[in-house]
């Protein structure tokens, strides 16, 4: 789904039926006030935004989408713009800054490579809740044995660090290992480092 928010018909119409005619699915509003009232169904998506609108500006917009951890992506689109707003723009994440008249297959090449980076970060995203979800059905001393294991530690180390024997740790370790669903410490390691980064 493609959002379009221009406060002229004219661009709207414009755009919608460039976005159509290739067979995208296309929202528009003439708003942000508009856009944040509607429904928008969990597909990946990226927004075509004008810089200036009656009211919140698209470079507003950004930024109360991003404090809201939004990451839609934002191809603005201009009449007035200068460097130091698509500076600003593209700072904040933005994919692409196009002038006003633009090429159609400009907007269409930055339109494609929202898409693709909206569905490869909602693919990424199911994939750390997939693992989160794993986590959580270990137990805290299995959740410090993996810490422990994903840090290059030894059971000899583990036991020694925790308070248990190597038997007690080997017990834990492989619960833990199949709770994961890995088979081995390089696998845990890649997947505790994915963990931490979709928390942070």
């Amino acid at each position: 789904m493609i959002y379009v928010i221009d406060d002229d018909p004219s661009v709207r119409e414009a755009i919608q039926n460039l976005l159509e005619s290739v067979g995208m699915a296309a929202q528009v509003f003439a708003s942000t006030y508009e856009f944040s009232r509607a429904d928008h169904p969990p597909e990946p998506s990226c927004l075509i935004l004008d810089v200036r609108l009656p009211g919140v500006s698209g470079l507003e917009f950004q930024s109360t989408l991003k404090k809201q951890g939004v990451s839609l992506p934002i191809i603005f689109i201009t009449a007035h713009g200068d460097v130091p707003m698509t500076s600003r723009a593209m700072k904040a994440g933005a994919i692409e800054f196009l002038m006003k008249p633009f090429q159609k297959q400009e907007l269409l090449a930055a339109v494609r490579h929202g898409l693709e980076r909206d569905e490869a970060s909602r693919r990424e995203q199911a994939e750390i809740g997939a693992l989160q979800s794993r986590f959580e059905q270990l137990t805290m001393r299995e959740r410090e044995v993996m810490q422990l294991v994903a840090a290059g530690r030894t059971n000899k180390e583990i036991g020694a660090s925790l308070g248990l024997s190597e038997v007690t740790v080997k017990i834990h370790r492989s619960h833990m290992m199949q709770k994961m669903q890995v088979a081995s410490v390089a696998e845990l390691v890649r997947i505790s480092d994915r963990l931490q980064s979709g928390r942070s």
